[in-house]
């Protein structure tokens, strides 16, 4: 009773977030479906264990999204404020590790 105000403050900045990041994974998917279009170039020398597994990371990449957008959603109200954040930020794994290999070269 006493903790109502407080407890509607954190989800609306849960909301705030969920729709900024999620605002940030649907513009990202305009520069992925040309990084995925160009990772077809691994099967350039043949087909691979490694062009496979490559086309299989970058292909995951929306599915990702997807999932992690709608668990996010549907856990909003039930885990904690961390949880959620840690959900909904794994499509960053993929965001991360593309600008490590864009820095790295």
């Amino acid at each position: 009773m006493y903790n109502h105000g407080i407890k509607r403050k954190g989800f609306e900045a849960m909301k705030f977030y969920l729709l900024v990041i999620q605002a940030f994974y649907l513009l990202s998917l305009i520069p992925w479906f040309i990084i995925w279009g160009l990772s077809f170039m691994v099967f350039d020398n043949g087909i691979s264990a490694w062009g496979i597994s490559i086309m299989i990371i970058v292909s995951l990449y929306p599915v990702a999204v997807v999932i992690c957008s709608i668990l996010s959603w549907l856990f909003r109200g039930k885990f904690k404020s961390i949880t959620i954040f840690f959900i909904s930020a794994i499509p960053l794994l993929w965001v991360i590790t593309f600008g490590a290999i864009l820095i790295g070269y």
